[in-house]
């Protein structure tokens, strides 16, 4: 991981022929950017969860030939998440269509679960403290 450094350079009007070159770093730049990555991590990875379950919602909603591959993959992809789910509603059925309210569940459910785990990792390994540290050097400017 690496320090953000920031060049700051301001010139001192004793001698002309100096500047004077701060470099600004943040040591906890690196924590932060580790944090923010778990945290993109934890949403990536229940927003394809949530994607599926919503995308099997609307396949059995719309009475999906579940013999088609694409259908048989979400389906097969989604049925671990859901059983925690399953037989909280009746699943009412008309013509080969069928209303999931569980699927609905389950999309609030971990959607909720993906922000408790996203702020859980921010408190663990995020660092709010913003520390600068400053290191001034003079630099001659003539050059023979």
């Amino acid at each position: 991981m690496h320090e953000r450094h920031e060049h700051v350079t301001r010139t001192e009007p004793a001698v002309a022929t100096e500047h004077v070159e701060t470099v600004a770093t943040d040591p906890y730049a690196p924590r932060r950017g580790a944090a923010s990555k778990v945290r993109q991590a934890i949403y990536l990875i229940f927003g394809i969860i949530e994607g599926l379950i919503a995308i099997r919602f609307v396949l059995r909603a719309l009475g999906a030939n579940p013999d088609a591959a694409f259908a048989a993959f979400v389906y097969g992809a989604t049925a671990p998440f859901l059983v925690p789910f399953v037989g909280l509603f009746g699943t009412p059925q008309y013509n080969g269509s069928v209303l999931e309210l569980h699927a609905i569940v389950a999309i609030v459910v971990y959607a909720l679960l993906a922000w408790v785990l996203a702020k859980l990792a921010w408190l663990l390994l995020g660092e709010t403290r913003s520390g600068v540290r400053t290191h001034a050097s003079r630099v001659d400017t003539d050059v023979p």
